[in-house]
């Protein structure tokens, strides 16, 4: 049996191709446009996305059955007759809704998105960026009074295109701020809280289901990114995490059939899947710029051969010798929740070098992501080791200042197509077959003896220094 898995990324769109034998290889890759028209904004074509997912599948040759991951908050309208796109793609970092979530808050309304769907409000998740889209574009607005609206996160709108089938899954649902948590369908108080009418949404399914055909070939499985790289990193029971190193930094751990709610410490209960009728559920937290921090330096020129600059340094952490940084470039997530927050480097002097700098990048997203995994460990029991994949998991200076930080073993493998594999193993679960696990070599970063408790306050200072930068309205006159 030979199973595709499309993963449709932030920066690009991928396809894994894995079979019954072990063999597993990427297929096609194709980067696409990030469009910024306003400072914090973050769009994606759609249909440069839809093409992208067909020229990645016709690169496979003959496979016996699809399983689509997609960006989890980022969404978007189009015509239900024509299936054309009426808005751009609002991708998950964009913050243009920020204002309109204060107003929210400010109104009482966190208590019902807290208890429904079990997130805070926040710019990040769907919800308020499909009642913008609502608000501020004429053809969608023509589009709901003519009855031919329909709204949703990418998978439904891929799924609509390629198999004329209006649905997303569970797992993806479980993001927008739109689902109740506890029965996995959407949630009339919260579409009536965000003005999203409930009839322009897509039918909820299990992330193991029949979502049509394409081309003949049977699409078996949707699901978000994240989730998909938790069941490829093979977590299965309470307790097992894993970190995926993307564009943003996620960690998931699993909690089987427990709804964790720890809204104080800034973690999100989400659904990791849901296979013949069971729900299983997970715990969520999230740093905004990991993998996109270190595009920003290498754009700017900070970081320039990303495996010479990044991969090992031999002198003591920066951020014991002063000097910090921290990746807030889109505000802070988990546990801060803080749009206003600002990315900073601290501690510079004359003396200070770029591969000072360099160093100080990797330390400050392995500190948020311990920061993560603390608020994880105070509410549900992780295990002993944690799995990582992402492009910063390369780098083993990372890898052991992370292990240093979080007091667990790092476990980093040679294959770290992850999110893919996630999702081909649940598209061959919809055929009944289980996957085998890739050939793959591990390396497990045991962690060293330091005084992490210091390391991590001094990080939570210059953290607290980075908070409330942002001036979130008009730009201020003079």
């Amino acid at each position: 049996m030979r199973v595709a898995a499309i993963d449709q990324g932030t920066t690009s769109t991928r396809v894994l191709v894995v079979d019954t034998a072990g063999k597993a290889e990427i297929a096609c890759a194709i980067t696409h446009q990030q469009s910024h028209p306003h400072p914090g904004w973050v769009e994606h074509d759609p249909e440069e996305l839809l093409a992208n997912i067909q020229r990645c599948l016709d690169a496979t040759g003959a496979v016996d059955a699809i399983g689509i991951d997609n960006q989890g908050e980022s969404c978007l309208a189009w015509d239900a007759r024509t299936g054309a796109a009426l808005s751009p793609v609002i991708v998950w970092q964009d913050n243009r809704t920020a204002d309109a979530v204060e107003r929210l808050k400010a109104a009482g309304a966190e208590a019902t998105t807290l208890a429904r769907a079990g997130l805070p409000l926040d710019a990040y998740f769907s919800a308020s960026k499909l009642a913008w889209i609502i608000d501020n574009i004429p053809a969608a607005k023509a589009a709901l009074e003519a009855g031919n609206l329909r709204l949703g996160t990418t998978d439904a709108f891929f799924l609509d295109r390629l198999t004329g089938t209006f649905a997303t899954d569970v797992t993806t649902a479980s993001r927008t701020s739109l689902m109740n948590l506890e029965t996995g369908q959407w949630d009339e108080e919260l579409c009536l809280l965000f003005g999203v009418p409930m009839s322009c949404l897509p039918k909820i399914l299990p992330t193991v289901a029949d979502y049509g055909h394409f081309n003949g070939v049977p699409i078996t499985a949707a699901v978000v990114d994240q989730q998909a790289a938790l069941f490829g990193h093979g977590c299965r029971k309470p307790g097992d995490a894993k970190i995926t190193f993307g564009t943003g930094a996620f960690a998931l751990a699993v909690t089987g059939e427990e709804i964790a709610r720890a809204p104080e410490k800034g973690l999100l209960p989400t659904v990791a899947w849901s296979i013949e009728g069971r729900m299983t559920y997970a715990v969520d937290g999230g740093v905004y710029d990991a993998g996109s921090a270190i595009e920003w330096a290498r754009r700017i020129g900070l970081v320039s051969d990303l495996t010479a600059d990044l991969d090992w340094f031999d002198a003591p952490p920066a951020i014991d010798r002063g000097v910090v940084f921290v990746p807030a470039l889109s505000g802070l997530a988990c546990p801060h929740w803080d749009r206003t927050a600002a990315s900073l480097f601290l501690g510079m002097s004359a003396a200070t070098t770029r591969a000072d700098l360099c160093q100080a990048l990797l330390e400050g997203i392995a500190l948020s992501a311990a920061d993560v995994v603390g608020a994880m460990e105070a509410h549900v029991p992780i295990g002993r080791s944690i799995a990582i994949d992402g492009g910063l998991a390369r780098s083993r200076y990372f890898a052991q200042f992370l292990a240093d930080m979080i007091g667990r073993n790092v476990i980093a493998t040679s294959f770290d197509e992850r999110t893919a594999f996630g999702t081909a193993a649940f598209a061959a679960l919809g055929s009944g077959v289980v996957l085998p696990e890739p050939d793959t070599v591990s390396r497990t970063f045991t962690p060293r003896v330091c005084d992490s408790v210091a390391i991590r306050a001094r990080f939570s200072e210059a953290v607290s220094r980075s908070k409330g930068w942002r001036d979130l309205g008009e730009p201020r006159a003079g």
